[in-house]
């Protein structure tokens, strides 16, 4: 039996990460929720410092980044006047940083995400953040969907455990490897870290 291939290298798509000079870095939801708030995730300090080398490189290379933010309802998760819903401070934007504000798990969803890549003129997007199998799945794939070629940074995200629907829990480490791996099939180059940059 021959070894499994993805869709992407059946159709001989590049697999090489998105060059910084051709992409954009697009942070979602790096906030305070998924750190010290209702919804703690599985590695998610050593994400958050992956996510800033992210950043650290895009700021250095003159890389756009736009942040995204997810928008919840007063007094809930993501609340927008609270702690939770506030950017986790070591990615902090900078003065001409875009911010963009979702409430839903597709980041180009209700939005104006697509407006703030289109006037980039990249084409390509590094993707980091939470949670793995939400909203940085539901981006990647509408990414496709809008035209851009997208690579997920696998060390710059997580989640957490979730129940099994058919019993048991799933862990979050195995969630995380699922999402990416679904992700790998179709919508998304997967880089492990910064590093996988040179």
């Amino acid at each position: 039996m021959s070894e499994p291939k993805t869709l992407l290298q059946l159709a001989g798509a590049p697999m090489h990460p998105s060059p910084w000079e051709q992409a954009a870095l697009v942070i979602i939801d790096a906030q305070n929720e998924y750190t010290t708030g209702l919804l703690p995730l599985t590695g998610v300090t050593a994400a958050v410092a992956e996510t800033r080398k992210l950043l650290d490189t895009a700021r250095a290379k003159g890389t756009p980044v736009i942040h995204v933010v997810h928008v919840g309802k007063p007094g809930g998760a993501f609340n927008p006047e609270g702690p939770g819903g506030q950017i986790v401070p070591e990615v902090t934007p900078k003065d001409g940083e875009t911010i963009v504000r979702k409430g839903l798990p597709n980041a180009f969803a209700g939005t104006d995400l697509v407006d703030k890549l289109k006037a980039t003129g990249r084409k390509e997007l590094i993707i980091a953040g939470f949670m793995t199998h939400m909203c940085v799945s539901a981006t990647a794939r509408a990414a496709l969907d809008h035209g851009y070629r997208a690579t997920v940074v696998a060390d710059a995200c997580a989640t957490r455990d979730l129940p099994d629907p058919l019993g048991g829990v799933i862990k979050a480490e195995q969630l995380h490897r699922a999402a990416l791996t679904e992700l790998a099939d179709r919508f998304s180059v997967i880089a492990k870290n910064a590093s996988a940059w040179g």
